[in-house]
């Protein structure tokens, strides 16, 4: 199952396994951790820069925003860590595993806490939520990064990323991601992993975190031979991850076999149900409509603009396709907006919802996530050599490729040694970032420019297209549902608490599609399940550091450590599980600090 160990030591005044050493003044830094020799960092420099980038990818530091004062730890924890790479049966390629065991491991309890990263991050992706909780509270912590990461590969230069992080070609064997031969002659450009794998790996998420809980007590077996074996029995194991990594543990929660887990929670969970809507439905709907809907007026007040093509260019576009409804080609963009708003509204959104997708339209994440997931759920390979005029794929047409941030438009070019360096510690899974673009084919007008958007909607549809079109994507829309249906939840285990905790405000993973549905088919089939809905909190606790959105919304972190010390409570103690709540979190003025009684946790 596991393969490419490898153990480091992590103690002394420069070094631990929450910050490498940097503690929380450190993470707060503008500037990541500079490397010695910018095109070959060493392996212990590109690991302290991934953990400032995820800390800072996932949790609010801002001074003000509360992280370690009113919640939260970055307090130093030495110790070792243990990284494998773990393959489920079937898969091309593996995922990463990585436990870190602390010298103060407390024998007498026997804790494990697993974890699945956020989003398509790399394996330090859940650092914030697992780790902080965790490892000061004398846990092993064991993580995956549930076949997603930032293992890259330069499909021009034929390098790819190590197992400790640096780059190295396929011939040095212990590659994290390596495409076919095949697929490296035909393509070009820059693939990773949740795209390009052909795999899916959403649908072996649950078996991801399995993988990573075996190795966990592995780990403790080689850190305290004494003390071996650990084993389900006798470790307690609690499960934790949010976004992609809570539905990541709730998929885990109903695995089949011998008994292991002992609890779970998930935070803002991205986790589909029969009945329900899934990612890319909600996803490719939204890259579409949102630009337009968030010009209607009772949602103008977001402090946050549309990105790319201008506003009414989308909405000009969703009128033209009769997406709108009839005789809006030549209604006025306010009465566009209005029937675009009304569109979302009627297909589940939420004002709360929409305001918040505001951030997700400016980052132009909607792209992004939609042509990830397409070729995920497709299990595509990456794009075919057609001199710079994009994939052979009609319905998936976009690429790759390393590309200056400034310039307008980017222009693909080769990648240069010390971007590839960087890489596996700066980039988020999902391009762009990191130097990496994500390229459509050229456009002479604004409906070019959203033709691409409208192919990655009839994947799920399957409308658009005629003649050879029309068959061609017939066959990638099955092909595509069929990916998604894959990944289609089941409830957990009798036996298994679980507490699912969620922003109302949440415009990325509105719970209207997820946790509520989740929870309500849980609670069907007999399963322990508690559900805790918190107002004022969106997806990002990362952006709480502006200040217009700091005064909006709280953090999302400190309910998932409540909900952490409800959970060891009643597996230690026997104390109750949390009852269901509605949370009413008090805002801060602005400027002035979060105070632990805005945040109303329940007791």
């Amino acid at each position: 199952m596991f393969s490419a160990p490898r153990q480091t030591e992590h103690r002394g005044e420069h070094d631990d396994l929450l910050s490498a050493g940097l503690g929380l003044d450190g993470l707060r830094a503008a500037l990541p951790p500079a490397f010695a020799d910018p095109a070959h960092p060493t392996a212990a420099e590109l690991r302290r820069r991934a953990l400032w980038a995820n800390w800072r990818g996932i949790a609010d530091l801002a001074v003000g925003g509360g992280y370690g004062e009113v919640y939260g730890s970055v307090q130093r924890v030495e110790g070792r860590e243990y990284s494998a790479y773990a393959t489920v049966p079937g898969a091309h390629q593996p995922h990463r595993v990585l436990a870190q065991v602390p010298d103060a491991f407390d024998a007498g309890k026997r804790c494990l806490v697993v974890a699945a990263s956020s989003g398509s991050r790399g394996i330090y992706g859940a650092i914030a939520v697992a780790g902080a909780w965790g490892l000061p509270k004398g846990c092993a912590v064991a993580y995956t990064d549930k076949g997603a990461g930032t293992d890259y590969f330069d499909l021009d230069a034929g390098l790819g990323v190590r197992a400790d992080g640096t780059i190295g070609q396929p011939e040095d064997g212990d590659l994290a991601f390596v495409p076919s031969a095949a697929e490296r002659a035909a393509a070009g450009g820059i693939a990773f992993k949740h795209a390009h794998s052909r795999d899916n790996p959403e649908a072996d998420w649950g078996r991801h975190v399995r993988q990573a809980a075996q190795f966990g007590l592995s780990a403790l077996d080689r850190a305290f031979p004494q003390q071996a074996p650990f084993t389900w029995a006798n470790t307690r194991v609690i499960a934790v991850g949010i976004s992609n990594g809570g539905g990541a543990v709730l998929r885990a929660a109903e695995l089949d076999g011998e008994p292991w887990l002992d609890a779970v929670v998930a935070g803002e969970p991205n986790v589909y149900v029969d009945g329900a809507r899934p990612l890319y439905d909600y996803t490719t709907e939204a890259a579409l409509l949102m630009p337009c809907a968030l010009q209607h007026k009772p949602l103008a007040a977001m402090p946050a603009a549309p990105a790319g093509a201008a506003a009414d260019a989308y909405c000009a576009y969703a009128a033209a396709n009769g997406w709108l409804g009839e005789g809006m080609a030549e209604a006025s963009n306010e009465a566009r907006a209005e029937a675009a708003y009304r569109r979302l509204r009627d297909n589940g959104w939420s004002d709360a919802a929409l305001r918040a997708g505001a951030l997700s339209v400016s980052f132009d994440l909607w792209r992004a996530v939609a042509a990830t997931y397409a070729s995920a759920y497709g299990r595509y390979a990456p794009a075919a050599k057609r001199a710079g005029k994009g994939p052979d794929q009609p319905w998936l047409p976009f690429a790759y490729a390393a590309a200056d941030a400034a310039a307008q438009p980017p222009t693909a070019r080769p990648a240069a040694a010390n971007e590839r360096a960087a890489w596996w510690a700066d980039a988020s899974g999902i391009p762009p970032g990191a130097g990496v673009q994500l390229f459509a084919p050229p456009a002479g007008d604004p409906a070019q420019a959203l033709a691409p958007l409208a192919g990655l909607r009839a994947l799920w549809t399957g409308q658009g297209g005629d003649g050879d079109a029309a068959a061609g994507l017939a066959a990638a829309h099955r092909r595509v549902r069929e990916g998604i249906a894959a990944t289609r939840a089941s409830a957990p285990r009798k036996g298994v608490p679980v507490v699912v905790v969620h922003g109302l405000d949440d415009g990325l993973i509105p719970p209207a599609f997820s946790s509520e549905p989740y929870v309500a088919m849980a609670r069907r089939a007999g399963a322990q399940v508690r559900y805790w809905q918190v107002r004022n909190v969106q997806h990002f606790d990362a952006f709480l550091g502006l200040p217009a959105l700091a005064a909006r919304y709280q953090p999302l972190l400190p309910y998932v450590y409540a909900a952490l010390d409800r959970v060891e409570a009643h597996l230690a103690d026997g104390a109750p599980l949390p009852a269901d709540a509605t949370i009413d979190t008090g805002l801060r003025a602005a400027g002035q600090p979060l105070q632990a009684p805005q945040l109303a946790i329940p007791r």
